[in-house]
């Protein structure tokens, strides 16, 4: 090569890293510390950069992994396109096998745990909802999503669609961990589906300080960590500090970046081994160097780009690289700094396109074409260059706007032609729905939620449909966020994201505050405040906790007695009474008394004006709180819920069904027959509100009653495990043994897992004098459960009646330690003692 040009490489690379001019003594830092031995106090094993949006975090991590890289050291790079730990690893394994070291093993787990994933979906989804048809409902798929997540589930609880057993919800989360294990027979799997950072991590730890053998140094960078954070700082804090995933090799550099410091109350401890560098915007002369390198020395251009800029890097970068040729470009002291942005970008057609890429939060070829109104050999030559421009961030492999320079792009799009404005935001919310929709041919919609990219898609339709401020966005908004809040917090903190998105974006002041009110409701309360939240808008707020239903006239048993209006609004207030809906009024208090509630607003956000909302969406609330409280065992809140949904929308027969069986739970058993005979009358093909309706009669001792409505149950679902269960104790009831055993016999090979099933068939062989087999049923009944106070009480009965006092005695004794107030327990323990010391 000639003496004097510069390489092609050289060039990229003067590109790329052009901006850190003013980042010296960070970049300096972080080498040095690769000259410094890690037994040396000096050494650091943490960096984390923080500042606000623009200042360059994310430039001055991808330098920090050109560094290490120059110092032979084997790196990984992880954004916030990793949502969890196991994606995280994911993003590690596939770095360093391509530079050249594969992590066979942690490659092997994840592969495992993907399939282990999904085959504890669908086996958790058949045990907590056996659905009629076989095919899942979205109930039942959120909940066996979020329990395998670890979101708070209390197995046995099911959505309104699902058969639910209150009796089962004592045994609590173990429940849920009992199906798993008899899925698997591997206590491992178990933990690689609940909790698998638990089982992934070790494995990295081994790696990594194999591959430390072979490599100088390994560099972990954590990029966007105000969103990653949540979910990786204490993970990262336990990797670093214990032993709890094993013992990492001393040559591990960790680096994070994000908006906020790092957390005191966590990280204090570590302040000696780690290194906060916090990134302000450029000094003046460190803006000047970055202008001059890039050769803009212009007097009048450089003090219009510093007053346009402020000292954000990313904005100096922007205005560098289009080169101004002198000071008659800088004349005009009233344009934006949009207008600066692309002021010397002398080609229409790519001005209007870096323009149109400002609409969508994220960018593909795809989106791109559709915002910029252009056919696809143009939008790919246009977004080919939108992709060189220094404020178009790569995200995975898509782009996003850096908000410093998108904010005020959108601004001068909105105020220039807001007709231009409304129509291209339509275009995309008609191209993502189009988009959704053929996602959608098909599948169940249940399992759609569990789909990223339908998501990202639904949201981007909602989100544009905001910004065009079309009349029922925001309905359609909360009402996917109901559904969103089955999910668990993190995705219902999308949806409420989305609002607060297009409110800034589009200058929407109530959605803005509707983002914020919901956002401190989640930080707050989790999915539970968030309704809350969207009730209190109605100007329903739940009642206060702790009140008790009077002893006669429960309302609930008359649930068409004055529904609301189709449409529930909210008024502006900061401190108001608001009478309870029509028809329901309380804990079973007659509808002529009202009852008043007083809520203070909280103070993030301002209040909206006003919110309409459809009767069916805040049924749905309702009955979402109804099996929140159902698993806290507050069931007279679930019925006072399930009243409010019904006064909603008296007429639904899975509402009323569901209501029937907690009341029949907790002894009402007069108004449980009422909702549930109205339950079947409205759909007679609903096996679940047959059997609770055998179930309640049964209680009221109408076993005849009881016969035929379990009868119906059987007819309509067959291997209905539940319901076999309660037709055999009807068969007790009416004197036949043998049909008592014939129904067990089939509950135990409908659902083998069934440790109440194999109990209660034990009880029935003791009471045919085959105590020996029924050992064998309670034994299998305490494999599936070993906390089983019942299964252990009446073992101990037939071993007492086969002579083997000293069995007895253990199983009574284990019985009374699991239940201390057992009374049955304690009266056959006394006999065993008296047979045994007499």
């Amino acid at each position: 090569m000639a003496r004097g040009r510069v390489s092609l490489q050289e060039r990229v690379r003067r590109r790329t890293r052009a901006g850190l001019v003013a980042r010296r003594a960070e970049r300096e830092l972080f080498r040095r510390n690769f000259d410094t031995s890690p037994d040396d106090e000096r050494h650091r094993f943490l960096f984390h950069v923080h500042g606000a949006a623009g200042v360059g975090k994310t430039r001055l991590v991808k330098e920090f992994e050109h560094l290490a890289r120059e110092q032979g050291a084997l790196t990984a790079y992880v954004d916030e396109t990793s949502g969890s730990v196991p994606e995280v690893l994911e993003a590690v394994s596939r770095q360093f096998a391509l530079q050249g070291h594969r992590l066979k093993d942690l490659e092997r787990t994840l592969a495992t745990h993907r399939e282990r994933r999904h085959e504890a979906e669908t086996a958790a989804l058949a045990a907590l909802d056996p659905a009629p048809d076989g095919a899942p409902s979205a109930g039942g798929m959120a909940l066996a999503r979020a329990g395998l997540a670890g979101l708070g589930l209390v197995p046995g609880v099911a959505p309104f669609t699902a058969v639910l057993d209150p009796e089962q919800l004592a045994h609590g989360a173990d429940r849920l961990r009992t199906v798993l294990a008899a899925r698997f027979r591997s206590h491992e799997d178990v933990r690689l589906v609940l909790d698998p950072a638990s089982v992934l991590t070790p494995v990295l730890a081994d790696e990594l300080d194999a591959v430390a053998a072979d490599v100088p140094w390994l560099v972990l960078l954590l990029d966007t960590y105000e969103r990653t954070g949540p979910f990786l700082d204490a993970w990262l804090h336990d990797l670093l500090t214990t032993d709890r995933y094993g013992v990492l090799p001393d040559t591990v550099v960790v680096v994070t970046a994000g908006q906020h410091p790092a957390d005191p109350a966590r990280w204090g401890t570590f302040a000696d081994f780690m290194t906060s560098l916090p990134l302000q915007p450029f000094t003046e002369a460190e803006a000047r160097g970055l202008l001059a390198e890039r050769g803009v020395t212009a007097e009048p251009v450089v003090a219009e780009a510093l007053r346009l800029t402020g000292g954000l890097p990313v904005l100096l970068s922007t205005i560098a690289g289009t080169r101004p040729a002198g000071p008659e470009d800088v004349t005009d002291p009233s344009a934006t700094a949009v207008e600066r942005f692309l002021k010397w970008e002398q080609d229409p057609g790519r001005r209007s396109a870096a323009l149109a890429g400002a609409l969508p939060r994220l960018l593909d070829v795809d989106v791109f074409a559709v915002a910029a109104d252009c056919d696809r050999d143009r939008a790919e030559e246009l977004y080919a260059w939108v992709e060189t421009l220094p404020f178009a961030d790569r995200l995975g492999g898509r782009l996003r706007y850096h908000d410093i320079v998108r904010a005020p792009m959108l601004r001068l799009q909105r105020g220039r032609s807001p007709r231009s404005w409304t129509d291209g935001h339509r275009r995309l919310a008609y191209a993502c729905r189009l988009w959704r929709e053929q996602m959608e041919d098909g599948r169940d919609t249940g399992t759609l939620w569990l789909d990223e990219t339908w998501c990202e898609l639904r949201l981007g339709e909602l989100y544009h449909r905001l910004c065009a401020d079309e009349a029922a966005a925001v309905s359609d908004t909360l009402q996917d966020l109901v559904e969103a809040c089955d999910q668990g917090e993190a995705l219902a903190g999308r949806w409420i994201r989305v609002l607060e998105d297009a409110g800034r974006d589009a200058t929407v002041p109530d959605a803005v505050a509707w983002g914020e009110q919901l956002a401190g409701a989640l930080a707050a309360g989790g999915t539970e405040g968030v309704l809350d939240a969207v009730l209190t808008w109605t100007g329903a707020p739940p009642p206060q906790p702790g009140a008790a239903p009077p002893g006669s006239g429960p309302v609930w048993a008359q649930p068409g007695s004055g529904p609301v209006p189709a449409d529930a609004v909210y008024q502006r207030g900061d401190t108001r009474p608001v009478p309870e809906p029509a028809g329901d009024t309380g804990y079973g208090a007659p509808p002529s008394q009202t009852q008043t509630w007083s809520r203070t607003w909280p103070a993030y956000g301002t209040i909206p004006d006003r919110i309409t909302l459809p009767a069916p969406l805040l049924a749905r609330i309702h009955r979402d709180r109804a099996l929140a409280h159902a698993a806290r065992h507050d069931r007279m809140a679930a019925v006072a819920e399930l009243g409010r949904a019904l006064a909603l929308t008296p007429d639904d027969p899975r509402t009323l069904g569901l209501r029937g069986e907690f009341l029949r739970a907790v002894g009402l058993l007069t108004e449980a027959a009422a909702d549930l005979e109205r339950a079947t009358a409205l759909d007679p093909a609903d096996a679940y509100a047959w059997a609770s309706l055998g179930a309640t009669r049964l209680a009221l001792r109408h076993p005849d009653g009881a016969r035929t409505a379990l009868d119906r149950a059987l007819a309509l679902k067959p291997d209905y495990g539940w319901a076999l269960v309660r037709r055999a104790r009807v068969a007790r009831e009416l004197g036949d043994p043998e049909g008592r055993l014939s129904a067990l016999d089939r509950a135990v090979a409908a659902d083998p897992d069934s440790a109440w099933a194999h109990c209660e068939r034990g009880d029935a062989l003791r009471a045919a004098d085959r105590d020996r087999e029924a050992l064998d049923a309670y034994d299998r009944a305490l494999d599936l459960d070993p906390g089983y106070a019942s299964a252990y009480a009446s073992r101990g009965v037939a071993h007492h009646r086969l002579g083997h006092l000293d069995q007895a005695l253990a199983d009574l004794d284990r019985a009374l330690e699991l239940n201390p107030s057992y009374a049955w327990a304690r009266e056959r323990r006394d006999a065993v003692v008296q047979d045994r010391d007499g």
